[in-house]
């Protein structure tokens, strides 16, 4: 099965049979492994050992964002949210509940966040202390230049946070580069191409040590298990791992260095999301982004104006030609949404796009025009 959403992601064999194994996860080889991990990912950021940690959580990205906001960003404190789409609604309700203030910035969904307007927004109240910004946000499809947010945020003596949940690993970020970066924040199951179970967060050490006892929360308090890490030393977690996710991530990793690291994945990617694009254009559909704006994660796609459109019903028509995508949809108005990430290539998505093709044949779909 190809499985085409924006995460989890098909997966290798190799990085499969890696998590067909037992493991103890306080064993000195398992923490090796885990060490093996966590210093890739650092590098992989570009943090700087002793200057950023590389901290991983359970559970899902959105676990990992809350904790962020919730170590970083003070108890009553104020986070400038830019409203890309549906992940950055769900890091408002994290924050509000949190008992953080929101502050949102409006973003058309046809549009990047410009640098210019939240240094403004920052610029009109002083009582904002953080940017928090969703790198990739697919409920649109468009990657936003988080880099350039953060140097904007920068120049107005403001902290970032950075959802880079599915980002990490294909574009670039440089967090060494990047001083007023508290944290980003990413999973085991997107552009790593990795199985799900494990968030990471890769902060700056002394931000962490200043959010000591913010968070509220045992099990949200990033400075609680940077503590522990330090105390107990290299490839120690205060959670138990989730081992096998553990184990498929670092062989995923491996997979990722042969590559050639997160220039050739960006690139595989983005031929992906070419081919994809071009092909369903090529049967009639309409893109929801233009090509200038699309970016290379996750193509959403008009649905059709014909009256025997039926989302449920296309995707099954899909899964038995051997393609899975989602079977909802984040856009303003209805669409469905293909990934172009995870251990596929642009032949792939060239037979996914025949596969459309014959799904909408046999639903009787005469109209191609947007709905």
């Amino acid at each position: 099965m190809l499985l085409l959403i924006p995460g989890p992601v098909t997966t290798h064999s190799s990085v499969r049979a890696a998590a067909a194994v037992d493991y103890a996860p306080w064993d000195l080889e398992f923490r090796d492994l885990l060490a093996r991990v966590v210093e890739c990912v650092l590098a992989i950021a570009g943090g700087r050992p002793g200057e950023h940690a590389a901290l991983p959580l359970p559970g899902c990205g959105h676990f990992a964002m809350e904790a962020a906001v919730r170590t970083f960003v003070a108890p009553g404190g104020t986070i400038l949210v830019p409203l890309t789409g549906q992940y950055a609604d769900r890091l408002v309700r994290l924050a509000a509940e949190a008992g953080r203030r929101v502050v949102t910035l409006p973003v058309l969904p046809t549009e990047r966040i410009d640098p210019a307007a939240v240094q403004a927004a920052l610029a009109a109240d002083p009582a904002i202390t953080h940017l928090a910004v969703v790198y990739s946000e697919t409920a649109t499809g468009i990657v936003h230049d988080a880099p350039a947010l953060a140097e904007a945020a920068g120049r107005e003596g403001r902290r970032v946070l950075i959802d880079a949940v599915s980002a990490f690993g294909a574009m670039p970020l440089d967090i060494g580069r990047l001083p007023m970066v508290d944290s980003l924040t990413f999973t085991s199951n997107k552009c790593i191409e990795a199985l799900p179970g494990m968030s990471l967060t890769v902060a700056r050490a002394d931000s962490l040590r200043a959010g000591a006892g913010r968070a509220g929360s045992w099990s949200l308090d990033l400075a609680d298990v940077y503590e522990n890490a330090e105390r107990w030393g290299r490839g120690t977690s205060r959670f138990t791992p989730a081992a096998q996710a553990v184990a498929a991530f670092a062989a995923a990793l491996d997979r990722f260095d042969a590559e050639g690291g997160q220039p050739a994945r960006l690139a595989r990617y983005t031929a992906n999301m070419r081919a994809l694009y071009d092909g369903v254009l090529g049967l009639g559909l309409q893109p929801c982004l233009p090509p200038g704006i699309q970016g290379p994660v996750v193509v959403n796609v008009a649905a059709p104006a014909d009256p025997a459109w039926n989302l449920q019903a296309f995707v099954d028509q899909l899964k038995a030609r051997g393609v899975l995508i989602s079977n909802f949809y984040n856009t303003p108005a209805p669409s469905f949404r293909v990934g172009c990430i995870g251990a596929v290539t642009p032949e792939d998505m060239g037979g996914a796009v025949r596969a459309i093709g014959d799904a909408m044949a046999a639903l009787g779909l005469r109209t191609r025009e947007a709905a």
